[in-house]
């Protein structure tokens, strides 16, 4: 009988430890890979080649380090902020103001503000 009572605990404590594996409280990171989006087609069309496909920064071919998007220190600016960014470029980024319309400048703002930037 004690036999049971161990093998039913043992069996109890993996069911509940499998169970509460499907509730991950921690926010899923956005994948770009599986995102069919308007802003994550103009991420890869003028972005990844910098920052990388996910945005997690990459070391170009000169050897110049460009930032993730997803953490560090330009984690935490405002959507103006990054909008200023990449409109007007700087700190060694290109100005994309002639490139994007002011409505797809403002999308992408949003869009690394609101998916690139989870907490």
């Amino acid at each position: 009988m004690l036999m049971f009572r161990v093998k039913l605990l043992i069996i109890l404590s993996f069911t509940l430890i499998g169970f509460a594996a499907c509730f991950d409280s921690r926010p899923k990171a956005f994948v770009l890979a599986d995102s069919k989006s308007y802003e994550t087609s103009l991420f890869r069309q003028n972005c990844a080649i910098c920052h990388g496909p996910e945005a997690n920064g990459r070391t170009l071919y000169d050897g110049t380090v460009v930032p993730s998007l997803r953490e560090g220190e330009f984690k935490f600016n405002t959507e103006a902020e990054i909008y200023k960014q990449i409109a007007e470029g700087g700190h060694g980024m290109l100005p994309f103001r002639n490139q994007l319309t002011e409505r797809e400048l403002r999308l992408m703002a949003e869009f690394v503000r609101r998916d690139l930037r989870k907490e």
